[in-house]
């Protein structure tokens, strides 16, 4: 026996009204929380310095060697008997520069006593201001 013949079946409906109040709660903690949230940084005061420019350019000395310890220097092979001979040979090729920048160019293979002659012959010479050159891969 079907006792609900006259009465109408009603049919479900989706209330948007509490979707739509929880979505908007959740889009303000977000919001809020967001605002909260910041990166650490660093705060590096950076040293600051005052230079005047130089006219006058350092002479600079390219002192090579290779793999196999034979030294040239500005590209004039030179043969190496001790640190004072080279030394020596440093001054020539500076001339009447006073401080002139000395390149080292090390064969990657070079033996690393090669490298401190060369650095030792300019401290013996006088000369302070010593660079190396790379090459990228």
């Amino acid at each position: 026996m079907n006792f609900q013949r006259g009465r109408m079946r009603e049919e479900p409906e989706i209330n948007l009204i509490p979707m739509i109040d929880v979505f908007l709660v959740v889009i303000i903690f977000l919001m809020v929380t967001t605002t909260y949230a910041k990166f650490s940084e660093l705060q590096i005061n950076l040293p600051q310095a005052s230079g005047e420019e130089t006219n006058s350019k350092a002479t600079q000395i390219n002192v090579s060697v290779d793999a196999s310890e034979h030294y040239a220097i500005n590209n004039a092979a030179t043969t190496f008997n001790s640190v004072q001979n080279m030394s020596q040979a440093l001054r020539s090729a500076a001339g009447e520069q006073k401080d002139p920048v000395i390149i080292i160019n090390a064969d990657a293979k070079a033996p690393h006593q090669a490298v401190i002659n060369i650095m030792e012959a300019a401290r013996l010479a006088g000369y302070g201001r010593i660079t190396f050159t790379t090459s990228r891969k």
